[in-house]
């Protein structure tokens, strides 16, 4: 049901059973998946897909050009995939040509009020951003990961999979998967124990990302110190994606724990 103050342009490609309460507005080059409701006052405009089953609660901004200096109108996208809920507030905007022109959100996320998401940003899924937490441009956030309220993410940051940042954290470190990370500038705090065992990892492998993490991080030589683990933690299929991260390109340093 579309409310008969709602602007929607007629090119807009609105699924079926998609709800677009009062005063909300819809551009023409968006498009939404069944099932989604847009509450009152909800903006969406720009290259911007839609899936299916989202919510998008009252005075969020979706799709409205980078805050970007560098951005000069080039063609770019915003690609939102399914069961998200935006609460109020939420700001998301799409990605630039210096990223690769696409800002994209995977699948269950939940966006507290006030969140906002910068240009070229990779957002995975069953990611919670709680109350006014701040993502800059460029910054890659994986699956399941939780960021406490009030962070703010320094461009082109990574979180990995399954991390969790204190509230109030400012980030301008990489956190490792399954890391916990917290502090006025981040560091290192230990595992994501309670995170790991909701989500019903064994005992045996949390012990061996226990073990592996107090052999890379025991100094700041964290990479020297990957070289000592014997191969059946090299092995693990949970180290080995904390190594993968490590390895991988990146253009932030990797956190580590408090004076290493």
């Amino acid at each position: 049901m579309i409310h008969k103050t709602a602007i929607v342009d007629k090119r807009a490609k609105v699924s079926e059973n998609v709800d677009i309460g009062p005063y909300s507005i819809v551009g023409p080059n968006v498009e939404i998946g069944a099932n989604s409701i847009l509450h009152s006052h909800v903006s969406i405009v720009g290259n911007t897909r839609i899936g299916k089953n989202n919510q998008i609660f009252p005075f969020s901004s979706i799709g409205t050009p980078p805050q970007d200096l560098k951005y000069k109108g080039e063609k770019n996208s915003l690609v939102i995939g399914d069961n998200n809920k935006f609460r109020e507030y939420v700001n998301i905007n799409p990605g630039t040509e210096q990223g690769g022109g696409v800002t994209d959100i995977g699948n269950n996320n939940l966006f507290m009020v006030y969140c906002h998401v910068a240009h070229d940003c990779r957002v995975a899924s069953n990611i919670v951003l709680a109350n006014n937490v701040q993502v800059g441009g460029h910054v890659t956030i994986q699956d399941n990961a939780i960021v406490g309220g009030s962070c703010a993410i320094h461009q082109f940051s990574r979180i990995g999979e399954s991390a969790m940042i204190g509230g109030m954290t400012g980030v301008l470190s990489d956190v490792i998967p399954f890391g916990l990370s917290m502090g006025n500038r981040n560091n290192l705090m230990g595992l994501n124990l309670i995170g790991l065992r909701r989500s019903k990892v064994s005992n045996e492998n949390i012990n061996k990302i226990k073990l592996a993490y107090e052999i890379i991080f025991k100094d700041s030589y964290f990479r020297q110190n990957i070289e000592e683990l014997n191969s059946d933690l090299k092995n693990n299929e949970f180290v080995k994606k904390i190594l993968n991260f490590i390895n991988s390109d990146k253009k932030r340093p990797i956190s580590l724990p408090l004076n290493k």
